[in-house]
């Protein structure tokens, strides 16, 4: 039994009726993993840098309600209106970005951090989901106003965000960024030719990387040759799933969160594996899954082109930040550090992800003979 009837025309009861409830009832699950492995993983990374030992857990508590304030507020809108909560979110993203550059807090030898009333904020983040949606907003009036030199405008902003992500540096991001961008111009009819075109060249700035960044190379040569350089962290992130098993150590009892310095953020995975075991792995795996190929099935019943990219951008770029936060883990990929979204600690991440699931759940909404919503 609901609260709203089927006849409710509110704003609350037309988006109970017309939201995907199932994915939503994923991305809760998600958050609520999420919660209990910072609870699990967050204490011991405290004590060892010396602060109290909750001082992760509330810190991202704090963030949490947000977040989910965040992402069913978004769900409200319209298609309209998440274009234009996008292109505004893209313009502030991208100045925070350059402001990062020239003033942002330099951590670990990057600039990705920028201190704004007392908070630390990573603007890269929320570039990612505004520019996917941008991205589908131009590459769709393209195709309705053929004079429009959607594209051109397009490949400028790709290069304005790639270049100002690189110089951070984070190359991870660009390429992620990246990736979204060909696959959005893949399906809104880019010819195979200038596909293949623009893979070569994304092939040749990741050689490039390779030549010009040592971080880089250092990765990629200890992924191809442990035995290279120093892979500590990945050694013990496999020693904490062979210690897992199928049910774990049980909550509180692994150790690796005691040793990897990044165990609440690029290594909770690992942590998930050596306390709750390979079955809540896979579980993990499963929402995952479960919440991109809900929202691939409903993008296809769309018949906005609009709709379409957006949708497709926002989810691949969801997957593809899980798929290599956990492959890392697995030694399946070189090292990078990049967050599991709604797991892994940090504040600008999970109000950005709250940010684009939310675009995701407004955009998927059944709006076929509801008035208003479109």
């Amino acid at each position: 039994m609901t609260t709203f009837a089927r006849d409710d025309r509110s704003v609350l009861g037309r988006w109970w009726w017309t939201v995907d409830r199932w994915t939503l009832a994923a991305l809760t699950l998600l958050v609520g993993v999420g919660a209990v492995l910072t609870l699990a993983a967050s204490p011991a990374v405290a004590e060892r840098i010396e602060l109290d030992s909750f001082y992760f857990v509330r810190h991202q508590f704090a963030f949490l309600p947000f977040a989910l304030a965040l992402m069913l507020g978004v769900s409200l809108l319209s298609p309209l209106g998440v274009r234009r909560l996008a292109v505004s979110g893209f313009g502030l993203a991208l100045c925070l970005l350059l402001l990062t550059l020239l003033i942002g807090d330099e951590i670990k030898g990057a600039s990705r951090w920028i201190s704004l009333a007392g908070l630390s904020l990573q603007p890269s983040e929320f570039v990612k989901p505004t520019f996917a949606v941008v991205t589908a907003w131009l590459l769709a009036e393209g195709r309705i106003e053929h004079r429009l030199p959607s594209r051109l405008v397009c490949a400028g902003c790709l290069v304005l965000v790639a270049g100002l992500v690189a110089l951070q540096p984070d190359f991870g991001t660009t390429m992620a960024v990246t990736v979204v961008w060909l696959l959005q111009f893949f399906l809104a009819g880019l010819p195979v030719v200038w596909l293949l075109l623009l893979i070569g060249l994304a092939v040749g700035l990741v050689a490039t990387g390779y030549v010009l960044l040592p971080h880089v190379s250092n990765r990629i040569d200890r992924f191809l040759d442990p035995a290279s350089g120093d892979s500590y962290q990945i050694d013990r992130s496999l020693d904490a799933f062979m210690h897992g098993g199928l049910l774990g150590r049980g909550p509180g009892q692994g150790s690796v969160k005691e040793i990897l310095p990044d165990a609440h953020t690029d290594f909770i995975f690992a942590v998930a594996g050596e306390e709750f075991g390979a079955f809540l792995c896979l579980f993990i795996v499963a929402l995952f899954a479960f919440i991109v190929l809900r929202g691939y099935a409903r993008m296809l019943q769309e018949k906005s082109l609009f709709i379409l990219l957006a949708v497709a951008g926002l989810l691949t770029q969801f997957g593809l930040q899980a798929l290599i936060n956990m492959a890392v883990t697995l030694r399946l990929m070189p090292a990078k550090g990049m967050t599991l979204p709604f797991i892994s600690y940090g504040g600008s991440s999970l109000l950005a992800i709250a940010l684009g699931m939310g675009m995701v759940l407004a955009l998927t909404r059944h709006r076929r003979g509801v008035e208003g919503l479109v």
